[in-house]
Order: structure tokens, then sequence, then C-alpha cells
């Protein structure tokens, strides 16, 4: 159930995510690679790979005579039963994908960074059905999900107490570019909050 984690910031002072819908060929990741499945090697795609890595690590060793890997140049033979053994991707045909919310922490348990938004998506043949659910302003989709992850896993009480948590705690104040080249600064919970829980602290 962690891939719909995500799904509780709608009950939360944070405001609804926008939801961007893609239909067409496919063409979205989930989350890096296109929809597809692991399968076990038939012979002919083990021996196929077995002779890709084999001429791989030639090129590799002849390139590099000095460097003494030998032990890395196998016989075709041992290359095709190693192979044998691996699972290989395939593009998917038909099928859903949900991909929950991608983030890591970096320096501290706190230090949260933001790799890809949540992804619900369905192929069909080489077409596809996508919702992508991302922040309500384009601006800030790190800071909307880095700060509710804040919220949910490291604050206590009320919604009220949680959100002043937050913005004591976790502030999002910045100072960037504005479209005139001029610098601003902006505090992303006056954007990223519901109404309610924003009281336009600058």
């Amino acid at each position: 159930m962690q891939q719909f984690e995500f799904l509780k910031i709608l009950n939360s002072p944070f405001k609804i995510p926008r939801v961007n819908f893609y239909i067409g060929k496919v063409a979205i990741g989930t989350p890096y690679f296109h929809p597809r499945n692991w399968v076990k090697p038939t012979p002919k795609m083990a021996m196929d790979e077995a002779k890709k890595e084999l001429a791989r690590r030639e090129k590799w060793h002849n390139a590099n005579p000095d460097v003494q890997l030998t032990q890395y140049i196998k016989s075709l033979d041992e290359m095709y039963k190693e192979k044998l053994g691996y699972l290989f991707p395939v593009p998917k045909k038909i099928g859903f994908d949900f991909v929950g919310l991608g983030y890591k922490t970096k320096w501290s348990e706190t230090d949260y960074r933001h790799e890809w938004n949540p992804i619900w998506s369905f192929v069909f043949f080489k077409w596809q059905i996508a919702l992508i659910f991302t922040s309500p302003e384009r601006e800030c989709v790190s800071q909307y999900w880095e700060a509710w992850l804040y919220y949910k896993y490291h604050t206590k009480g009320s919604k009220q107490e949680r959100i002043q948590q937050c913005k004591k705690d976790y502030p999002q104040k910045y100072t960037i570019n504005s479209v005139n080249g001029d610098m601003k600064k902006v505090n992303y919970y006056d954007i990223i909050l519901k109404e309610t829980f924003n009281t336009n602290e600058k």
C-alpha cells in the first residue's frame, strides 16, 4: 500500500495535488523506465544477450590491454548459462502501474529530497494513459512534497499545531529571481497550504 500513501495529503492542510493527464504513445516512465515486466529469458534471448555481453567485454579489454582483467572474458557457453539465470525487462503490453511518491533523505532523517511524483499508468500495447500527481503550482513541486513529508513523519498535535511546527522547524522561505530579473522573497507555505492554514507570513 506504500504506493498510495501520498493520498493522505488529501486530508491534510496542504492543497490538493494537481493531476496532469497524459494520453498517447507510451512515453511516461514508471518512474524511470517505460512500463515493463521482468521475465525469464528464452534460450534465444539468453544467447543473444550473452553474445552482446561478450562483445562489450572484449571491446573494453582490447581498448585497455594493459589492464589484466582476463577473468572477465568468459566462453560463450559460460556466459549463456549465466544469462539463463537472469530476469530480462520486456515492454509491458497491457497492465497498470501504481508508482508512489519518490524521495530520499540525504544528510539527516529530515533532509528530504523529492525524486519523482506519484504516477498511475495504464498501457494497452503501444498506448498509455497516465495520471501524474504534482504540486498545485508548477514552481514548487519539491517544496510541496518535501514539506508534506516533514509534516507527515515529524510533527504531532492538531493540524494547526503541526503546521506551525513545520513553519518553525522546516521553513520554506527562499530568495528567487522574479520575472523581471529582480530578486524577491517567497514563503512557499503561502502557496502550498489550504487557505485556512495560510497565515501569509513573510
